[in-house]
C-alpha cells in the first residue's frame, strides 16, 4: 500500500497488456535509460515472411545496445504465450529487411523528433553519423526487454536458458482506495531489472559479494571510497544555456542533499539539477552525472568497490 496524506493507494492488477504497453511507451527511459529512445510498433517478417509485431524496439545510444520490447502480464503463459511470440521475434529482428527498417524509423525519428535528435547531440553523434551509429549498434544481437507486473518462475528458468540476454523488470500498479480512476505506477529504480543474464552471465570481479546493482552510495561511504559530509559536483548546459554547477552532499544514510533535498537515488538528484537548469529531459545517469573532488564518476567508484577483494 502508497499513502500519501489521507490517501491510500493499493496494489492493483493491470486491466490488460494493452495499458502495460502504454506505460511504458510512456515512461520508457525509466527502463532502458536517459540515452535510449523508443521505436513504436512495427510488423517484422521471418525469412519466410511469417509476420510478427513486438511491442516495441529500444536504442540504448549510451551503452550501444538494442532491445526487442514485449511488455508482459505474469499470469501468461510462460510456454504456450510468451515463449514461443519472443522465439518469433527473434528470429524476425535478425533479418537484414528488419535492420534496415529500424534504421530508417531511427534516421526519421532523428530528424523529427528534437527530444530524440538532443539525445544524438549529447552524445556527440552529428547527423551525417546517425545511420551508421544505429547501425552500428544494430549489428550486435538485440537483448530480450520484459517489462512485466510479476515474475514467474518458469520465465525465470526460461530466460536463463536464452541464448540472447534477457532482461527483466517489474511495474507495479497502485489504484487509490474507492477511487479506481486516480492511478499511479511504480517504476525500478536506477533503471534496475530485477533478472538481468547479461550481468549474471559476466565473469565475477574481485567483490564476490557485490553485483553493480547492489552497490549504493552507502557501500561506498562504508568501504571509504567516499565519506559522509563529502561534496558531489555536476555540470549541465542546457541547450543554448550557460554551464550550471551543482553541489550536492553525501548523507550518513547514503542520500545525497541537495536544493536543501534529500535525495536516495544519484539519478533522480541528478535529474533534479537539470531540471532546475531549464532541462526538459526526464531522466539522466546520476552514476555517470556526480562527480568526487577527483573528477572521479560515482561509476568509476562503483568500478573500483566491484574491483576490490574484501575477502576477510
Amino acid at each position: 500500500m502508497l499513502i500519501f496524506k489521507n490517501t491510500k493507494f493499493i496494489k492493483s492488477p493491470f486491466e490488460n497488456e494493452a495499458e502495460l504497453e502504454q506505460i511504458i511507451v510512456d515512461n520508457y527511459e525509466y527502463l532502458f535509460g536517459p540515452d535510449s529512445f523508443y521505436l513504436p510498433k512495427t510488423l517484422i517478417k521471418t525469412a519466410d515472411g511469417k509476420g510478427t509485431i513486438p511491442d516495441g524496439f529500444a536504442i540504448d545510444l549510451g551503452e550501444r545496445k538494442w532491445y526487442i520490447v514485449e511488455a508482459e502480464l505474469g499470469h501468461h503463459d510462460v510456454w504456450n504465450h510468451i515463449a514461443k511470440q519472443v522465439s518469433k521475434q527473434i528470429v524476425a529482428s535478425l533479418q537484414l529487411a528488419t535492420k534496415q527498417k529500424l534504421e530508417d524509423i531511427s534516421a526519421d525519428m532523428y530528424e523529427n523528433d528534437e527530444y530524440i535528435k538532443e539525445k544524438f547531440l549529447n552524445l556527440g553523434i552529428k547527423s551525417v553519423d546517425v545511420r551508421k551509429v544505429v547501425r552500428d549498434i544494430l549489428q550486435d544481437d538485440p537483448i530480450i526487454g520484459i517489462p512485466i507486473d510479476y515474475i514467474p518462475n518458469d520465465l525465470k528458468d526460461w530466460a536463463r536458458q536464452q541464448r540472447h540476454k534477457v532482461k527483466l523488470w517489474i511495474v507495479s500498479k497502485f489504484v487509490e482506495l474507492n477511487n479506481k480512476t486516480n492511478i499511479v505506477f511504480e517504476f525500478p529504480e536506477e533503471f534496475k531489472p530485477a533478472l538481468d543474464t547479461e550481468e549474471e552471465d559476466k565473469p565475477q570481479k574481485a567483490n564476490t559479494q557485490l553485483t553493480q546493482y547492489d552497490v549504493d552510495i552507502v557501500d561506498l561511504v562504508n568501504s571509504n571510497i567516499l565519506s559522509i559530509g563529502e561534496t558531489l559536483t555536476m555540470t549541465y548546459k542546457p541547450k543554448g544555456g550557460q554551464t550550471q554547477r551543482f553541489e550536492a552532499t553525501i548523507l550518513e544514510d547514503g542520500s545525497l542533499k541537495l536544493f536543501d533535498q534529500q535525495f536516495s537515488s544519484p539519478s533522480i538528484a541528478a535529474l533534479a539539477g537539470i531540471q532546475a537548469a531549464g532541462s526538459d529531459r526526464k531522466t539522466v545517469n546520476g552514476w555517470t552525472s556526480w562527480k568526487n573532488s577527483e573528477n572521479k564518476s560515482l561509476a568509476d567508484l562503483r568500478e573500483q568497490l566491484l574491483n576490490t577483494d574484501i575477502t576477510p
